[in-house]
């Protein structure tokens, strides 16, 4: 089974903001379409609260193309991409970062690639082991990426990557599909965390077209 494209044309990802380029398997014209899908499903506009408590005249919510299985399937290929080649896991908090971590998982052993999924709780488990991440338990020092849908401060990434780090893995990078740009307080969040921030859309390129 071959799913990649024969060609390999360059997609436009953010890394801290700067807009780089980076190669993926897909052609340009799909991630087009997958936009296209975020910004009809996935951004609105009204009066909203954040998780974080700031308020805000637009949002977004990428659950209703992550959990459509071919949205998910070519965002979990975009984002493998972004993982590091020594990474043993994707992790993330849950809600949002759950279809990711099952998708890049699942990206990757179709590539033959070992990769394992790790959920974050919120809230530790009440009951049986207790523990805050579900999933394989991995060696001490063993590599993580984590994964987001949607950055805003880096908030919810930086308490995944906290719980990550207290199992004793390494975490060094997030990425995430959306970075909504609120201004540099997630990227200075992150560098302060000692984690590098790839987004592989912006919330410029959603609202584009208004």
């Amino acid at each position: 089974m071959k799913l990649r494209s024969s060609e390999e044309p360059e997609v436009t990802c953010y890394i801290d903001e700067e807009e780089v380029d980076c190669t993926t398997w897909v052609p340009v014209e799909d991630r087009e379409k997958f936009l296209q899908v975020l910004k009809e499903r996935c951004y609105r506009e009204g009066d909203f609260t954040l998780s974080s408590g700031k308020k805000t005249n637009y949002y977004v919510n990428c659950k209703p193309a992550t959990l459509d299985g071919k949205c998910l399937l070519f965002i979990s290929w975009c984002i493998l991409e972004c993982i590091e080649p020594d990474a043993a896991a994707v992790g993330g908090l849950t809600l949002g970062a759950d279809p990711l971590v099952a998708g890049v998982a699942a990206a990757a052993a179709i590539e033959e690639r070992t990769l394992m999924g790790l959920i974050v709780r919120k809230q530790a488990k009440g009951h049986g082991t207790q523990s805050w991440i579900e999933g394989p338990k991995l060696p001490k020092g063993s590599k993580v990426t984590v994964l987001e849908d949607v950055v805003t401060t880096g908030g919810s990434a930086i308490k995944a990557a906290t719980r990550l780090r207290d199992c004793g893995y390494v975490v060094e990078r997030v990425v995430c599909i959306v970075n909504r740009q609120e201004g540099s307080e997630a990227d200075e969040f992150m560098d302060a965390n000692g984690l590098e921030l790839i987004s592989l859309f912006s919330l410029e390129e959603l609202r584009d077209g208004e």
